[in-house]
């Protein structure tokens, strides 16, 4: 059990997540298909899977490559993909809620800190403008297996999360307390488990997918992490994954799967929102 000041890797978190784990199966639905990406900025990026990887290969040639994927689905017609694209040095992550009932879809792409970012403080970032997490992730949208025009993917930034309060469970022995508070910021706590009595506030972006169905995906500062998951609030579910450095040094990932059963606390209205 962790006290107030015991930070760890999320490597570490990786290991205490694991046992018993609730994460949905990895599923064989997408095994032979292939999608087109039509990017809304003209990527068109074609994907192509089989049983236990992914293969990309971008229209004009910049991009290729083959990959182990995880595909998981919360509501019929909707699949979360995820993925660890490694080209050169550069290492991203790469998350598609590929929408086939909306023939569209929404990427996002995750990296990192370098070592020198994550030496930065706090104060300094604060004062020269820069958010305090030094993790980034870019949202891109597009349509699948047609050409892109503005309009075809409905995901939208939403806000209909703030007030929610919202417990996970993400095992026997991981449960965790959501509060989301406005459209870029959310506060968490570990309730049990191998951060009991940690908590914070991070940065957070929310896309409404569905009725009641949500992408949300935060971004610590203390550890750099990239966390990602859709909310059901319909099936009182969730699904995604946790990214980042595995240990203290830099030159591995850990990239694991969480899966919880959730179910909203309470909700806060806001008489002069």
């Amino acid at each position: 059990m962790s006290t107030s000041s015991d930070w760890i890797t999320v490597g570490a978190l990786a290991d205490g997540f694991a046992p018993e784990a609730f994460i949905l199966p990895n599923l064989a639905d997408l095994d032979g298909k292939t999608f087109t990406l039509h990017f809304a900025n003209g990527w068109q990026i074609e994907h192509r899977f089989e049983q236990d990887t992914l293969s990309w290969n971008a229209a004009d040639g910049h991009s290729s490559g083959t990959a182990p994927y995880r595909a998981t689905s919360v509501r019929p017609g909707l699949y979360l993909v995820d993925f660890i694209k490694r080209e050169g040095e550069l290492t991203s992550s790469i998350s598609l809620v590929l929408d086939t009932a909306n023939a569209a879809f929404t990427a996002v792409i995750g990296r990192m800190p370098s070592q020198e970012q994550t030496g930065e403080g706090l104060y300094s970032r604060a004062l020269t403008g820069k958010p305090l997490t030094s993790v980034q992730a870019q949202f891109l949208h597009g349509s699948l297996d047609r050409p892109w025009q503005p309009g075809l993917c409905p995901h939208a930034p939403t806000t209909e999360l703030v007030g929610l309060r919202n417990l996970y469970r993400y095992s026997p022995s991981e449960v965790y307390e959501h509060i989301y508070l406005n459209d870029q910021f959310y506060s968490w706590q570990c309730l049990k488990g191998v951060e009991q009595g940690l908590c914070d506030t991070d940065r957070c972006d929310t896309y409404k997918i569905a009725d009641q169905l949500y992408l949300f995906v935060w971004r610590e500062k203390i550890i750099p992490t990239l966390g990602l998951v859709l909310i059901d609030l319909q099936q009182h579910r969730s699904d995604g994954k946790i990214f980042g450095y595995a240990g203290e040094s830099f030159d591995e990932f850990s990239n694991f799967p969480v899966s919880s059963y959730c179910q909203v606390l309470n909700q806060t209205e806001y008489p002069d929102a």
